[in-house]
């Protein structure tokens, strides 16, 4: 690991640590965003609606046209209450608030008239005893609202009981609430609040407390006070968290069980809001009201309520409709009936907080030692997973789980890691891209890109096989050509050339006027370098043929271009060479010079591919021949060279064989200076001409060269194959 990529980790997973506590703090942005997620989960598969025995009654528009505006008197009140209980309704719950007098009583109004005799007032009837006594022995649900002023309490007409550990200050906080009218608070059967997100800050109502507390006394909300009348049950069973205080799991209503979030609420599963679910009020008050009117109403919990436009009790659910209020108290109870809850367990936020802490950190881990690419590829497949389980749980389970914090916080760390691979930890690849793109082979490339320290300053001793390439008479072609078609000639030749040193994963160290130098093994290993360089100058070989062949240097017919290549195999320092700003990456030492000797030395053995002794012996299976031991510049002792004449399938074939045999029948008579050279050079000339064009002058300079094999042993030993 680098140091870069070190940094590059620590600040990846600081990212990570960030988000992982940002989301554990859960701010309003993230818990909107989780709502919103939850939100389309309900459109993309809404409850489905169920004709269940719950009706509204609805004081629609129609309603006060036919029976005058809102508010109306008791009185009628009293009679909506009489005419449900005849037609079988098995609970009345009422979304109005009743805590102030009736206005249109008509004891209320005649009371502020002067001279009226009391006991004449007395006789006049008022409107709210009228409707205490129409909701007297029937199973009638009251409710009452929040207030911030006072001190009141509703009365309680239900028991609570409960395991585990007290649950009184789980609920949002009761500190006051709308008083109810004394008669009406004592006649009613149930009393239930009918706030249905106090204190959230957003329109949609997502959730509904099914309790409130102020410490001492629970107080049970309108839907669950009507489920409980229209079982006839007098207590609620609350189940809490073991060894938790202040949490609820989950309220017990008769036959009725419903799961709840930690503080008491019930998460709205909502259906589509259907005619099917309301009454007209107006059709119940009628005289004759319809047949179906009271078939709906029979043996159903009836609510109460109002969706006139001018009465402001129109909510937002989760699919984006606006319903009257007094709807989702019938749905919550139409969705406890039908036992399809929504829940969000206790351990989703730990889920939620270790998924992003764990696929942060795979992350930062992908980004840095692989790559980009395939850390986007593993967050793309983070992120189907995480909305795939998400929906599976939502759709088969009723869970509620977050994918969008983790993909969220994956995307960012992902970012992040990028951004930092790109401007610090990639900078070094890319500078050995620009300084080896042109001069090493991809594969080569990619090796010394992943490799650490590739480009420090310095050189390592290395085994490396080294070969230099000419131009044959160079002087004599510039001194035909203009400087700009030297410049021609020469990128038209050496990229030719240069090409095989690269497709067989060498290094091209330089251009030295019309000679090229390059390399093996270096900067990283490369397995049977010597074979490959021989097969780089064999490749060469056939290249210059064609480019002879179809005349592309423009000398015409019969100007050819040749070339000698020198290979020499040996331990040589290599790295880069220069100052810290500015430097090379090149080799030297001895088996450099000695590669450039070779090259040199094909002009007087007269063959366009020499290699030293090492090379061939490490290279084995070419088709070899002995060039005999010539004494290079700068060396004390002879070298000896060999001919590369073809490659392994020419080194298999017949013809060489036989030809092989005949070379060492003279190079050994050379050696002995018998008189048997003449005869075996003559018939080595005659197999050779069939296989080689280049032997011929080969052959040729062996005769004046026979010093050359004197004193030097065969070399039909030497070399193995």
């Amino acid at each position: 690991m680098t140091r870069a990529q070190l940094v590059g980790v620590l600040i990846g997973l600081a990212i990570v640590a960030a988000l992982t506590v940002l989301r554990a703090n859960d701010p309003q942005l993230l818990r909107f965003a989780r709502e919103i997620t939850f939100d389309e989960y309900q459109r993309l598969a809404p409850r489905p609606f169920e004709n269940l025995p719950v009706r509204v009654v609805d004081i629609d528009e129609a309603s006060l046209r036919e029976f005058g505006q809102w508010p109306w008197p008791r009185d009628r009140l009293a009679a909506l209450v009489n005419r449900l209980s005849e037609m079988g309704a098995a609970v009345i719950a009422f979304d109005i608030l009743f805590a102030e007098p009736d206005r249109l009583s008509p004891r209320t109004v005649v009371r502020d008239v002067m001279g009226i005799d009391p006991a004449l007032l007395e006789r006049l009837p008022d409107n709210d005893e009228i409707f205490a006594g129409a909701i007297a022995d029937k199973p009638v649900v009251l409710g009452f609202g929040l207030s911030t002023e006072g001190n009141y309490r509703p009365p309680v007409k239900a028991g609570f009981a409960f395991t585990g550990e007290s649950p009184f200050d789980a609920p949002p906080r009761l500190t006051a609430a709308t008083p109810l009218r004394p008669q009406l608070e004592a006649n009613a059967t149930g009393i239930g609040h009918i706030s249905l997100n106090p204190g959230s800050p957003t329109a949609v109502v997502r959730a509904i407390p099914l309790l409130l507390s102020d410490g001492e006394q629970l107080y049970p909300n309108l839907a669950l006070e009507a489920l409980r009348v229209a079982q006839g049950a007098s207590t609620y069973l609350l189940a809490g968290a073991t060894d938790v205080p202040d949490t609820i799991t989950r309220i017990k209503i008769g036959d009725f069980a419903v799961p709840v979030t930690a503080t008491g609420e019930l998460w709205l599963y909502v259906s589509e809001d259907r005619a099917e679910r309301y009454v007209s009020a107006g059709q119940v008050l009628s005289a004759a009201a319809p047949q179906e009117v009271s078939a709906a109403v029979e043996g159903s919990i009836v609510f109460v309520g109002t969706s006139a436009a001018g009465l402001l009790d129109i909510r937002t659910t989760a699919l984006g409709h606006n319903v009257p209020g007094v709807s989702l108290h019938a749905q919550a109870v139409e969705q406890i009936l039908s036992g399809r809850f929504l829940s969000r367990p206790d351990w989703a936020n730990g889920l939620e907080i270790l998924s992003i802490a764990v696929a942060g950190s795979l992350l930062v881990v992908l980004t840095t030692f692989v790559s980009p690419g395939v850390a986007l590829a593993c967050g793309l497949l983070i992120t189907g997973l995480a909305l795939a389980a998400s929906w599976v749980a939502f759709l088969h389970l009723g869970l509620l789980l977050d994918p969008l914090a983790p993909i969220l916080a994956a995307s960012i760390t992902h970012f992040a890691a990028t951004a930092y691979r790109f401007l610090v930890t990639d900078r070094e690849r890319r500078v050995v891209r620009r300084a080896f793109g042109q001069y090493l082979s991809p594969s080569l490339l990619y090796r010394i890109e992943h490799t650490q320290n590739a480009l420090r300053l310095g050189g390592d001793d290395r085994e490396l096989t080294i070969m230099f390439v000419d131009v044959r008479n160079f002087t004599e072609i510039s001194e035909r050509l203009a400087p700009t078609e030297v410049v021609g000639f020469l990128n038209t030749l050496l990229d030719a050339l240069s090409r095989h040193v690269i497709e067989n994963e060498g290094t091209l160290d330089k251009f030295i006027g019309d000679s090229i130098m390059a390399f093996w093994n270096a900067p990283v290993d490369v397995a049977d370098h010597p074979r490959k360089a021989v097969r780089a100058a064999l490749a060469m070989r056939e290249t210059l043929a064609r480019l002879n062949d179809k005349d592309a240097f423009g000398f015409g017919a019969g100007q050819k271009v040749a070339i000698g290549i020198g290979i020499h195999t040996g331990l040589a320092c290599v790295g880069n060479m220069g100052a810290e700003t500015h430097f090379n990456y090149s080799a030297v030492g001895d088996p450099v010079n000695v590669a450039a000797r070779i090259e040199s030395a094909c002009k007087e053995v007269g063959f366009d591919i020499l290699v030293s002794e090492t090379t061939a012996k490490l290279a084995g299976g070419c088709a070899v021949l002995e060039a005999g031991a010539l004494g290079l510049k700068g060396k004390s002792m002879r070298t000896r060279l060999f001919a590369i004449v073809g490659d392994e399938r020419l080194a298999a074939s017949g013809e060489f064989t036989e030809l092989q045999n005949i070379h060492w029948r003279l190079i050994e008579a050379l050696r002995t200076r018998s008189t048997e050279s003449r005869r075996a050079l003559g018939a080595a000339k005659l197999t050779a001409s069939a296989l080689a064009p280049g032997l011929s002058d080969f052959y040729r300079r062996i005769s004046r060269r026979g010093d050359h094999f004197v004193n030097e042993p065969t070399a039909k030993d030497a070399v193995a194959e």
